[in-house]
């Protein structure tokens, strides 16, 4: 299968590429040591259009579609995970749910400012006991009049630092479980609402990543997303979305480190020659520049059947399975060509391999994928 880019995702690749490599690489290594939340890059990015890449255009999008999104945060990742994940969360994991179950005055009032970047949105799903078995989830939300009444918290949430917006589920009644469960759009700003400090990671270390809390926040029942009672579904769709972009950020750090290996391994000299020049190593460089590829593949058809209307369930998990293992591999092999100089943080490899962990983890293990595809393919 070849799937043939328009010329205007070309022109929106290029362009991504040269605004990664000029703006986002330099900054890679100090943000991933430093901790420190790229608020800047995320600002340049939105002026570019990527804060929203899939939201119509009247509501502050680029008013493109999800091809092109995974396109974009290919190359946001190559150059540094921390900042790729940041769009993949305000544009998937935000502004997707607000376009497909917002109401048009949430779409004005919020969708409209995450999607241009004058905001940042986070995804507050995760909890303590609530990872997987997202059903499971403990946050509260008590009708009182015209309000609902808040109270629990999140944790792992990737932007959460700087985000002014939060898309919160919370449930209605904990005796019903998922069915319970109801989405909400809060400012930060609001009373009861309180974050936590950085979480310094293993690996995309600059993406804001923090714990929320909320003590008897009232939320007004107009930032009710969908009924009550559909904030199940809703997450579930909008991380169906959100997999696709993240096997985009995994093919991006795998062919960061592809690109590293490759250089090096023509330039490393032993016994009198690259090492490129073994067998061995070609054969290695083979089989992972084979697997990159069709990574790539998987996520440019999941993301072609999102745009076509058509159900992408079992694709998705399938991109989100094999991109992630993929990423392991090519980074690891990366690590090893490098030899000594690959555990070493005076070159690029050891955090591309570090960056590439999490893929397999967060907005569904790979176990979960593998359920995922099983039951579609057994038709269970």
């Amino acid at each position: 299968m070849k799937i043939e880019l328009l010329e205007e995702q070309r022109l929106l690749r290029d362009t991504v590429r040269r605004f990664a490599d000029e703006v986002v690489a330099p900054r890679a290594r100090e943000i991933d040591e430093s901790g420190e939340f790229p608020m800047g890059f995320f600002k340049q990015a939105a002026e570019l259009g990527l804060g929203g890449v899939a939201v119509p255009e009247e509501y502050g999008g680029a008013g493109m579609d999800n091809l092109a999104y995974c396109l974009v945060i290919e190359e946001v990742s190559r150059a540094c995970a921390s900042s790729g994940v940041i769009l993949s969360v305000n544009n998937s994991l935000v502004c997707d749910p607000l376009l497909k179950f917002g109401n048009e005055e949430q779409k004005r009032t919020y969708l409209k400012p995450l999607a241009s970047g004058e905001k940042l949105g986070c995804f507050a799903l995760t909890e303590p006991g609530a990872g997987s078995d997202a059903g499971a989830l403990r946050t509260t939300a008590r009708r009182d009049g015209d309000d609902y009444v808040l109270n629990g918290n999140k944790v792992f949430i990737t932007n959460g630092t700087h985000a002014d917006l939060a898309l919160v589920f919370a449930t209605v009644d904990l005796e019903k479980k998922h069915r319970g469960i109801t989405a909400f759009i809060v400012p930060v700003d609001t009373p009861g609402f309180s974050r936590g400090g950085h979480e310094y990671k293993l690996g995309v270390n600059a993406s804001g990543t923090t714990e929320l809390a909320f003590q008897d926040m009232r939320v007004p029942a107009s930032q009710r997303v969908g009924e009550e009672g559909e904030g199940f579904k809703i997450a579930m769709a909008t991380l169906d979305g959100g997999r696709v972009g993240i096997s985009a950020q995994a093919v991006g750090i795998a062919r960061g480190a592809f690109e590293e290996a490759m250089a090096y391994a023509q330039e490393r000299q032993q016994f009198g020659k690259p090492i490129a020049d073994f067998q061995g190593v070609q054969f290695q460089i083979a089989r992972v520049a084979t697997e990159l590829e069709a990574s790539r593949l998987l996520v440019y058809n999941a993301a072609r059947l999102r745009d076509a209307g058509r159900p992408f369930l079992r694709e998705a998990a399938m991109c989100k399975l094999f991109s992630s293992e993929v990423a392991e591999r090519v980074t690891s092999l990366a690590v090893n060509l490098f030899g000594g100089n690959g555990f070493v943080k005076d070159y690029p490899v050891e955090k591309l391999y570090r960056d590439a962990k999490i893929g397999q983890i967060y907005e569904g293990t790979s176990n979960l994928q593998l359920q995922t595809i099983a039951k579609q393919v057994l038709g269970s």
